[in-house]
C-alpha cells in the first residue's frame, strides 16, 4: 500500500509557477514531477486565490 506523500509549501508553489509559465503541459510536469495533473490544478488555483 502506497504511503500518502506530503509536499512543502515551497514545492507546491514552484510547480504552480511553472504550470502557469505555460512553457510545459501538465501532462509533462505530470510525469517529470510525478503528480497527478488533477493535483498541479489544485495547487495552481490555491496559488491564485492567495496572491
Amino acid at each position: 500500500m502506497k504511503t500518502k506523500r506530503k509536499f512543502s509549501a515551497e514545492f507546491k508553489a514552484k510547480v504552480a509557477l511553472e504550470a502557469m509559465k505555460g512553457q510545459m503541459t501538465l501532462a509533462e510536469l505530470s510525469t517529470k514531477y510525478e503528480i497527478n495533473q488533477s493535483q498541479i490544478c489544485k495547487w495552481k488555483q490555491e496559488l491564485l486565490k492567495n496572491v
